[in-house]
């Protein structure tokens, strides 16, 4: 839990009130790979802090998986749509490595942001920087080049190239695995 609450200070100083809820609300999960935290259809009731690991986000397109991003250690996982309307949702989350995550639930959050004003500038932070890398993917879709997609990746996530699947990479890129595979073998 010190990462999380190091992660959260550097934002913004906990109030030690705060603190003490966090320390009595947020648990531990472990998560082995290929588990799911959430599945299309169920309604998200939990936002995790990835302390240690590896997950993806995909959605399904034409019984096709469709890669929309990969979380790894300090970041936050939450399928936003589903949880902060509290409705199903439309993507899966998935461990890619065996993880360990921080979690609570929509009603915890909901106390904090009524209680603990601070955290409402921490919560903008973090809602920043997920919409950046969203419009980050959506950059990567629209370049028409698919080598220039894949270096762009290496350029932004070296360490991703190294720890996601090459069918997961292609899937997040918007390309073939037999293209991907030609990118990579040029680049040798």
């Amino acid at each position: 839990m010190k990462e999380l609450l190091l992660v959260l200070n550097n934002i913004h100083p906990l109030s030690p009130s705060l603190q003490q809820y966090l320390n009595e609300k947020l648990r531990s999960r472990t998560v082995h790979k290929k588990e799911f935290i959430l599945e299309a259809g169920h309604v998200s009731r939990h936002i995790y802090f990835i302390r240690k690991g590896l997950l993806r986000c995909y959605y399904m397109e034409g019984g096709q998986e469709v890669c929309a991003k990969f979380l790894k250690e300090g970041d936050i996982v939450v399928s936003a749509s589903s949880f902060f309307l509290q409705r199903e949702s439309v993507e899966y989350i998935q461990a890619l490595e065996e993880s360990v995550l921080w979690y609570i639930c929509f009603d915890e959050l909901q106390y904090i942001y009524k209680n603990f004003p601070e955290f409402n500038t921490i919560s903008r932070v973090i809602t920043t920087k997920s919409y950046l890398l969203s419009e980050q993917r959506l950059t990567f879709i629209r370049m028409k080049n698919a080598a220039d997609r894949y270096n762009l990746m290496i350029r932004n996530f070296p360490e991703l190239i190294l720890r996601v699947q090459a069918k997961y990479i292609a899937s997040y890129l918007g390309i073939s695995v037999e293209t991907l595979s030609r990118i990579r073998s040029r680049r040798k």
